[in-house]
């Protein structure tokens, strides 16, 4: 039994874009979907965010690029990925088969690129969204348009002009206020924006005195993100009128359930793919026992219904 056929109404409505359910799996943790096949039903999902992809191949940055720490994983990736031409040709067939909801990571380094990368995609098939990668720490001005309101607007802005696809921003933790960030992008035209990416950070070899991570520092994922995460969706909520997508250490009922309240209308499964992958269709089979306990029928009446103590 599915969750659809347990509840009516798990249906998520982010702008222009519509998802079955709220449960989808974040960027750079899922692959390009195929490599999860068998272990997860792919239909079932509220939505899939392959890794994120460039105009050019990028060779990513030097080893060592993932490292565990006690509550979490860092990483230095930096975007390695073929290129847009070749994610077209090699994997955009086969995700463009799969029923959920396929959402393309793009990355640039100006607002031409994201442009560039938006309406190329936007003449292929099977595509229902952009997320724009404007919060990745580890390539060089992978956070400029994350980190400045002003900028977030003009490359939200200057996509949404140029495509008819709904437009996700994808916001960093790493900046003074994300309210701010999340505002310009709502004016900009954000369908939606993501809360969060990861926050900078490092490990060190004191033996060796050296960084671990091959570029010295990386993003922290997993549990020790989740509170900050949660503190961005809650702000965010309470300030700007834009539809939120949780991500962050997101690996129990609970957690899904926190940020529904706290003010996200769906969330993202990232670094808890990697040990336990099965994990979102665990989450979709027990939403319904959760909304049951409090009485709701949709997601619509969860969202944002935390009540300060400062209220």
């Amino acid at each position: 039994m599915t969750v659809t056929d347990t509840l009516a109404d798990l249906q998520v409505q982010l702008g222009r874009l519509t998802l079955p359910n709220p449960i989808l799996v974040a960027s750079g943790t899922f692959g390009y979907a195929r490599e999860m096949e068998g272990l997860v039903d792919l239909a079932r999902l509220g939505g899939i965010v392959p890794k994120t992809i460039t105009s050019e191949m990028r060779v990513g940055n030097a080893p060592q690029r993932t490292v565990e720490t006690s509550a979490g994983l860092l990483n230095s990736i930096g975007l390695d990925n073929d290129g847009i031409d070749a994610f077209i040709e090699h994997h955009l067939p086969y995700l463009a088969r799969i029923s959920a909801p396929l959402i393309v990571s793009i990355a640039g380094s100006s607002a031409q690129d994201y442009v560039s990368l938006a309406t190329q995609l936007a003449a292929e098939d099977g595509i229902d969204a952009l997320e724009l990668n404007i919060s990745c720490p580890n390539v060089a001005h992978g956070v400029d348009f994350g980190s400045n309101p002003a900028l977030c607007e003009e490359v939200v802005r200057a996509v949404r002009e140029n495509c008819d696809l709904p437009v996700l921003a994808k916001l960093t933790p790493n900046v003074t206020s994300v309210v701010e960030i999340a505002a310009g992008a709502a004016r900009g035209g954000a369908d939606a924006v993501c809360l969060t990416n990861t926050l900078l950070g490092m490990a060190i070899d004191w033996k060796k005195r050296q960084p671990v991570l091959g570029n010295d520092v990386g993003g922290l994922s997993g549990p020790a993100i989740k509170p900050v995460s949660l503190r961005c969706v809650f702000q965010v909520a309470q300030a700007v009128d834009v539809p939120i997508i949780g991500i962050g250490g997101i690996a129990s009922l609970d957690d899904v359930m926190q940020f529904l309240v706290a003010g996200a209308s769906a969330v993202q499964i990232g670094t808890a793919n990697y040990y336990d992958p099965k994990i979102t269709m665990r989450l979709l089979d027990q939403l319904p026992g959760a909304f049951a306990e409090l009485g709701a029928t949709t997601v619509s009446e969860i969202v944002g219904t935390v009540t300060s103590n400062k209220s």
